[in-house]
């Protein structure tokens, strides 16, 4: 048994802005585990100029503890994307993320 990464990446929003991302997102995408980690800035500007430390930034990690070869998971993590993009285009504005399918083992 092994785990491996669907998808890897961020996702971010202004300081000001109350959200509880614990209760927004789920815990679990199609038997994928949904890890979200809070996280300094990746970077210290956006491309525009605007500093990321007015940012609150999570690592967010989709794995699955599976026998298959990662490159046999495709059409799980396609399962996955279907799912979570309506969840996160449903998130308050203002909240921005970065996905991007992975498929490795950690």
């Amino acid at each position: 048994m092994q785990a491996v990464r669907l998808f890897q990446g961020y996702l971010w929003y202004p300081r000001g802005l109350a959200l509880d991302l614990k209760t927004l997102l789920p815990q679990e995408v199609e038997g994928a585990r949904f890890l979200l980690d809070e996280v300094p800035p990746p970077t210290p500007f956006f491309e525009d100029g605007t500093p990321t430390h007015t940012q609150r930034f999570y690592q967010v990690t989709l794995l699955v503890l599976t026998e298959e070869p990662p490159e046999a998971l495709k059409p799980l993590a396609e399962r996955v994307a279907g799912v979570l993009e309506p969840l996160l285009q449903a998130l308050p504005p203002g909240a921005v993320w970065l996905l991007l399918e992975d498929l490795r083992p950690l």
